[in-house]
């Protein structure tokens, strides 16, 4: 790996990597010791066993892994009833993502909802490394996965979301956050760049599949409060059961917050529910709802000084138009499992209604209504002595926008500006084999082929006719290597493409730049090259990932007009990275010995990342402007056996990155801390309270991007002041 790093990265990315894995190994170290430290995670794939007693939360962290402790209760577990064909459990989720050579996470939802106040994306994905996630203000939040969708500090880009496999995101690509609620889910999927091939999500990003419980969980019931800083408040509640071949879950959650920063209040409230029935052991259909109501105020984004000296202050544009995004949205979909001799199928459909009502520079009031459906074999077994898995599918999702623009009067509807309807329709067809020709060492190949089209019906010509269509044929090969070098510990490499179609909103226009129409806007492509290793032991835990992808016609931010960034595709750009995480019980029997001893757990995540320009005939080999280089975040928790927990973390920045194309203005480094401190021993009842940003630094949290900034330009989104929550949880 050394030698390859040296031919593409550099001196300076060798010793990245080598502080990288000096940070590993200790954790390495002590699996290696022969000392005997207590079960905490365990990664590996492991036969399901129904539980006599629920299972402790012994450490706050682990992304990929699956917690096994066993521990004494206030409450004996649910007696064991079958198990959900179309909901897999986590340890079964765990064995599926980790047949994939490539970077992928699996978070369980017990590793952040208990111990924090879980309100944004950023409490379930800030220990995934290769994620940069920073909330903005609301619910909203800033996400990349390896450099995806830097261009965009609004409606996220680059990256597929799912609930429950149904796409959170739109036809055309463009997906937001307020429809999420990190309370409602039981783990999380994290799929890098071309490994979400089984989602047809072949953009860098990749995707992320957000789980529900089904009524065949343990522990289906419960009651939440949180409250704390800022005025935030919530109150969720679950339930769910099964009784003999039907089961049944359903999720609600009320919230509201008056926002650190001015115009930034806001309330939403959602709602979760399915309703699965088994026709036999290996034949299961499920029905799912999702329905949201949000409402947010947006404070917008200020200059690095207003930022930086007054965050708490909104733009002034934004109070005189007081902007909003407000979302009404139902999902329904379903999803049936039918399971043969070596065998399993998996198929569905899904419909979504949504209704952004939008008021920012114009009062924008789009309905979207998009539709799909799915299927997919996963084919496992022996062929003339050697395992062969063959996983094939079809994912479809269509779509239609109607587009309608106001002039934004104060909030209110002014004179229609544009009326448009947006098609959308997306095919993918995708194969990956598996051929293991050793026992523990699999060759892997696939394909994914994606036809797109975006058709525009232009309902408003006095300004003339922008109507127009497109069309793509894109195929996106992978092949890879899968080392089980033993029954906890992995090492994979692969090679693969990915494909990132065009939206409606890339385009350029305006004073002094050249007009581009959507029409015109080309697919992105990306070759990413991939090393790495995972292992869960039941005292450590670590994973280590060095990616490069080579990018043609990347969408980025290259002209700008009013402030406003208008994208477009660049010519030739470079992503390269290293993702390292690392857990471990550091000590244990500080103060209680025995079986169940207590113990100190360290975990950290860190990633670097270089993005930059190749050759670029106007800005050269500069960096991309949108992400730092270096983000930590690390956390050190005393756990004691009874369930009492408290432990320091930290977020660190040590450069700030910069915000234009042209490298002339950047962000601050920086370095805020928290503390937490709880109690949650696997039974009934839990509680925490957290605090944030002790030191109440002032610091740039997110940023949009532009070609060429200066010291005025109104581009930042400031970090949220000091903060304390705390909340209380039943189940039952």
């Amino acid at each position: 790996m050394f030698n390859c790093l040296a031919s593409v990265g550099g001196s300076g990315l060798r010793r990245v990597l080598a502080t990288s894995v000096a940070i590993m190994l200790p954790s390495a170290a002590f699996a290696q010791s022969g000392v005997t430290l207590p079960a905490v995670t365990v990664m590996a794939a492991q036969p399901d066993k129904p539980q006599l007693k629920p299972a402790m939360r012994s450490t706050p962290r682990s992304n990929q892994a699956v917690r096994h402790a066993q521990a004494p209760s206030q409450a004996a577990a649910p007696a064991a009833v079958p198990g959900s064909l179309t909901v897999l459990t986590a340890q079964q989720a765990l064995r599926e993502i980790q047949q994939t050579p490539g970077g992928v996470a699996l978070v369980i939802a017990d590793a952040y909802k208990n111990s924090t106040v879980a309100n944004t994306i950023k409490d379930v994905l800030e220990y995934v490394p290769g994620v940069f996630v920073q909330p903005k203000w609301g619910d909203d939040t800033r996400l990349s996965i390896r450099g995806s969708g830097l261009s965009r500090n609004f409606h996220l880009r680059g990256v597929q979301l799912y609930m429950d496999g149904i796409p959170i995101n739109t036809s055309d690509g463009y997906g937001d956050f307020q429809e999420i609620d990190p309370t409602a889910y039981k783990y999380v999927e994290v799929f890098k760049g071309g490994n979400a091939l089984r989602f047809g999500a072949n953009s860098l990003g990749g995707a992320i599949n957000f789980v529900t419980p089904s009524g065949r969980d343990p522990f289906i019931n419960g009651v939440s409060v949180d409250a704390g800083a800022f005025g935030f408040r919530r109150l969720q509640a679950k339930a769910g059961g099964n009784n003999g071949p039907w089961d049944g879950f359903i999720t609600a959650a009320t919230q509201s917050s008056d926002g650190f920063r001015d115009h930034s209040f806001g309330q939403a409230t959602r709602l979760s529910g399915n309703v699965g029935y088994q026709f036999s052991p290996d034949f299961e259909t499920r029905f799912y709802l999702n329905a949201n109501s949000v409402r947010q105020r947006i404070p917008g984004s200020v200059s690095k000084f207003s930022a930086l000296t007054s965050p708490e202050t909104a733009a002034v544009n934004n109070l005189t138009g007081d902007w909003q995004r407000n979302i009404n949205s139902v999902r329904i979909g379903n999803k049936t499992t039918m399971r043969f001799d070596n065998t399993t199928v998996e198929f569905g459909a899904f419909g979504i209604d949504r209704h952004l009502m939008h008021p920012i520079f114009q009062w924008l009031d789009y309905h979207y209504q998009d539709y799909g459906a799915f299927v997919r074999a996963v084919d496992d077994r022996m062929i003339n002595g050697f395992r062969n898995r063959l996983v094939a599918g079809v994912n479809v999702i269509n779509g239609r926008i109607d587009n309608q623009q106001f002039a934004n009067l104060a909030g209110q509807k002014g004179e229609l500006l544009w009326s448009s309807i947006d098609r959308s329709k997306n095919t993918s067809v995708y194969a990956e084999d598996s051929f293991y020709f050793l026992p523990n060492v699999a060759a892997v190949a696939g394909t994914q082929f994606l036809y797109a089209t975006r058709d525009r019906q232009d309902r408003l010509l006095s300004d003339g006719d922008q109507s127009g269509r497109t069309e793509f044929s894109l195929w996106s090969p992978k092949g890879g290597l899968l080392w089980q070098i033993d029954p906890t510990w992995q090492a994979f490499a692969n090679i693969s493409r990915s494909a990132e179609v065009p939206s409606y909103g890339e385009s350029a226009i305006g004073p002094g730049i050249p007009t581009i129409p959507f029409t015109s806007i080309r697919p992105q492509r990306a070759t990413t090259y991939e090393i790495g290793t995972r292992a869960g032991r039941p005292d450590a835990t670590w994973e280590l990932t060095y990616y490069r992808a080579q990018i043609d016609n990347e969408l980025l931010c290259l002209f700008s007009a009013f402030g406003n960034c208008n994208v477009t595709n660049a010519d030739r750009t470079m992503h390269q990275g290293i993702e390292a995480g690392a857990g471990a019980a550091i000590f244990r029997n500080l103060f209680v010995r025995g079986d169940q001893p207590d113990r100190l757990w360290l975990n950290i995540a860190y990633t670097f990342s270089d993005f930059r320009f190749s050759n670029d005939p106007v800005f050269g080999n500069n960096l991309l402007p949108g992400a730092p280089r270096h983000f930590v975040r690390g956390e050190l928790l005393y756990k004691h056996p009874n369930g009492y927990y408290i432990g320091p973390n930290i977020e660190w920045v040590p450069q700030g990155y910069y915000v234009d194309s042209a490298n002339t203005l950047s962000t601050d480094g920086y370095a805020i801390y928290g503390l937490k401190t709880g109690f949650d021993d696997g039974g009934r009842y839990s509680g925490y309270v957290e605090a944030r940003n002790i030191g109440n630094k002032a610091y740039i949290a997110s940023s949009s991007i532009i070609d060429r900034a200066n010291a005025n330009s109104p581009l930042f989104e400031p970090g949220f002041g000091r903060a304390v929550y705390a909340g209380f949880k039943v189940r039952w």
